[in-house]
């Protein structure tokens, strides 16, 4: 897709604003980490690898702007500056990943001065980027023989260009067979309360001209019992060292439908994706999210005052209802511990 998703770009990071898509594409710099750390809050970016290259960039940049020439003092603010960044969003993992990458960077580079430490950052950040899109097309690449001619595929919220550095998991398996020339169809659900699916993946597969279908969540169970369903491919922001995924909400409810119905489902993500140290789905925290996004649709309220609501922005499926996890290393079928610790750096 041509729209970048986020940029380096001079002294500021660029990324487009989400949250007015697809009716209006802007926007937002961000001259500050702190400006970073809001963008992500707030969901100006969102999906987890694409977080993960916000959280280096937005390293990056803060560090661009401390005026200590010492190294400790320097740790010491870069170490604020993670924090803050840290504190944006808990499930995806890749904000994480990328924090720790950019710690361990200075920490092997600790007899540089820091002026050349903050371009040291600023050039990993880019790599970060880089790297997530070669990455994002080997998943789709590993997918070929996953995909066949004629396939309409289900997908769950936004796991497209958008969502990483500029291809895609989810959509990434779409996109490599579209470009394989095979013929594929998408049916995209428009994943309530904050419409990724309707808003995003609906407008990424009509720029590039695949053909898709929008469709409303609880309209799933209904298409795969019409036999209108090949496979199910999600992305996620959170796995398990068992195999476990956490995903945008209502990816549990796809997957039990998927196994009743004998359809194919599959979790697309990078490595960076795998929390090693998670033994199972209970131990992902689940970020719950303001009861707005619930109560209000495009800022009007559609439900009554004063009720009580929940949003949990994800869920988790277990690894017994997932066909396979499709990574940049290969195809894990049946995931479990064995097979994805074997996956470990």
């Amino acid at each position: 897709m041509s729209v970048k998703t986020i940029v380096y770009k001079g002294d500021n990071v660029v990324l487009i604003d989400q949250t007015k898509l697809p009716i209006k594409e802007e926007y937002a710099v961000c001259k500050t980490y702190k400006d970073v750390g809001k963008a992500i809050k707030n969901m100006l970016i969102r999906g987890a690898p694409a977080i993960g290259v916000a959280a280096a960039m937005g390293v990056a940049l803060g560090a661009q702007s401390i005026k200590t020439t010492d190294f400790d003092k320097f740790v010491k603010e870069i170490d604020k500056i993670c924090d803050h960044l840290a504190g944006t969003r808990p499930t995806a993992v890749n904000l994480f990943w990328a924090i720790d990458r950019m710690k361990k960077l200075i920490d092997d580079n600790n007899t540089k001065s820091v002026a050349q430490l903050k371009k040291i950052l600023k050039a990993e950040s880019k790599r970060v980027l880089e790297e997530d899109i070669s990455i994002c097309k080997q998943i789709g690449q590993k997918s070929a023989k996953l995909i066949k001619n004629g396939d309409t595929i289900l997908t769950h919220c936004n796991a497209g260009a958008l969502a990483t550095g500029g291809y895609g998991t989810a959509l990434g398996v779409v996109r490599a067979a579209h470009e394989a020339k095979k013929k594929v169809h998408v049916f995209a659900d428009e994943t309530r309360p904050f419409l990724q699916g309707a808003r995003l993946t609906a407008w990424e597969l009509m720029k590039d001209k695949i053909p898709v279908t929008l469709i409303t969540d609880n309209m799933a169970g209904y298409f795969m019992q019409q036999g209108m369903i090949d496979k199910i491919v999600v992305g996620a922001d959170r796995i398990a060292s068992n195999g476990d995924a956490a995903n945008k909400i209502g990816t549990y409810s796809l997957a039990v439908l998927a196994k009743e119905h004998k359809i194919p489902f599959y979790v697309a993500a990078p490595i960076s994706t795998i929390d090693f140290a998670a033994k199972n789905g209970d131990d992902i925290p689940i970020e719950e999210r303001d009861v707005k996004e619930v109560s209000h649709v495009f800022g009007k309220r559609v439900a009554s005052d004063n009720i009580e609501i929940r949003n949990p922005a994800f869920d988790v499926t277990p690894n017994k209802y997932i066909t396979a996890i499709i990574t940049e290393k290969g195809v894990i079928e049946k995931p479990n511990k064995k097979k994805v610790m074997a996956l470990k750096p």
